[in-house]
């Protein structure tokens, strides 16, 4: 990559990351993406799920597919700790998951291949997209048509869990579904010296919590990865008071399809029999965030062809390792059309780029962004000249 194409990028992104916007709210965001990708030549269509921006650009070597790209933009609700001269400029907002790199990498990405439009056939879709930190921005993108004519699709994340410059790309399941369920346990409250006039609704929910665990180690194939997790755990007002009732939240995690729809079944079932066998009450509600990032074998080996032809074999990982029960909401396209998620690597101790995704003192080695260029570039020109 050419000097000053690098300080562009490296630019970018620190002016994104002084500037974050909350998911739906990334007007000025949106507002760069599209002035550079006009200056570039696509054709771009703003306020697609209120803050999402497209651009189309056709190829001038002839007929081919029309491949869909993505960047991600929101920040989170974090404040910053980082010591850096470029900070948030926002108090309580942050870029702390690499969703400025993504937007800096995807306008570099973009305007490559503008330059180079003759070169390749089709048509690349470039889409920067709103609230993908549990707004729900992706599949607010595909109900408003954005998929419409799409026949492929990539994207790719900065990634903490893998040395800067490294990248992991698997074909399958890259990333876990994502859904949320409350429990609410209804029993008979009354004197902690006198148990036997109550149905102690910690006792219960202590027993829903253990059993819960079973779900996983009984129920879901141990060639299979599922997550159930309660991360909340509220009931009680005083040290001599048996609680009436108990609240719990929890999180599920899955990489097969399937199990995303029969785990909250499940966990049901477990809650009703427990509170059945201790004659307590229930409410429950389940809801589903994201489905699995689900990679198409083939794009899938498009992208570890460019990543070897960009970094060699020492620089590109495709072992199991590299998945991970986290979520994204990039799955919304990979179920209705096939593409490919990968990761790129940023971590470095050397600039303490070690936190972790979602951390107020997250930070990513930048000698990852022209890597994650040049990596997309190739893997998008392979596709549309396949």
């Amino acid at each position: 990559m050419a000097t000053a194409e690098t300080e562009l990028l490296v630019r970018t992104r620190r002016d994104l990351h002084r500037h974050p916007e909350l998911a739906f709210q990334e007007h000025r965001t949106a507002g760069i993406v599209a002035e550079r990708l006009r200056a570039a030549g696509y054709d771009v269509q703003t306020g697609i799920a209120e803050t999402g921006v497209a651009g189309t650009l056709r190829g001038g070597a002839g007929e081919g597919p029309t491949l869909l790209l993505r960047a991600d933009m929101d920040a989170l609700p974090i404040r910053e700790e980082c010591g850096h001269d470029f900070t948030s400029t926002h108090a309580g907002v942050m870029h702390a998951c690499g969703h400025d790199a993504h937007v800096a990498i995807g306008l570099a990405v973009a305007e490559r291949l503008a330059r180079t439009r003759e070169q390749w056939r089709g048509t690349v879709k470039y889409v920067f997209q709103p609230a993908e930190e549990g707004g729900g921005g992706a599949l607010r993108m595909v109900e408003e048509g954005v998929l419409d004519g799409v026949d492929a699709a990539l994207a790719l994340h900065i990634w903490l869990g893998m040395e800067s410059g490294v990248v992991g790309v698997v074909p399958g399941p890259l990333m876990a579904s994502a859904g949320e369920f409350e429990i609410t346990i209804r029993g008979r409250g009354g004197h902690g010296a006198m148990p036997h006039e109550t149905i102690d609704a910690v006792l219960v929910g202590s027993q829903v919590v253990v059993a819960l665990q079973s779900i996983v180690a009984r129920n879901v194939s141990p060639l299979d990865a599922a997550v159930v997790s309660v991360g909340v755990f509220q009931a009680g007002t005083a040290q001599n008071v048996i609680a009436d009732t108990a609240r719990l939240v929890g999180t599920v995690r899955a990489f097969d399809v399937h199990a995303c729809a029969e785990l909250p079944r499940r966990i049901e079932r477990v809650v009703a029999g427990v509170c059945a066998a201790l004659g307590a009450e229930y409410d429950f509600s389940y809801h589903q965030d994201t489905p699995p990032t689900l990679n198409d074998p083939a794009l899938a080996e498009a992208v570890r062809l460019a990543a070897l032809e960009v970094l060699g074999p020492e620089r590109v990982r495709t072992d199991p390792d590299v998945r991970t029960m986290a979520a994204e909401d990039f799955g919304e396209f990979l179920l209705r059309v096939p593409g490919c998620y990968f990761f790129v690597g940023a971590r470095n101790e050397s600039v303490g780029a070690v936190h972790p995704h979602h951390s107020p003192r997250f930070d990513l080695c930048e000698d990852a962004l022209p890597v994650s260029v040049d990596v997309l570039e190739r893997a998008a020109l392979r596709v549309l000249n396949s």
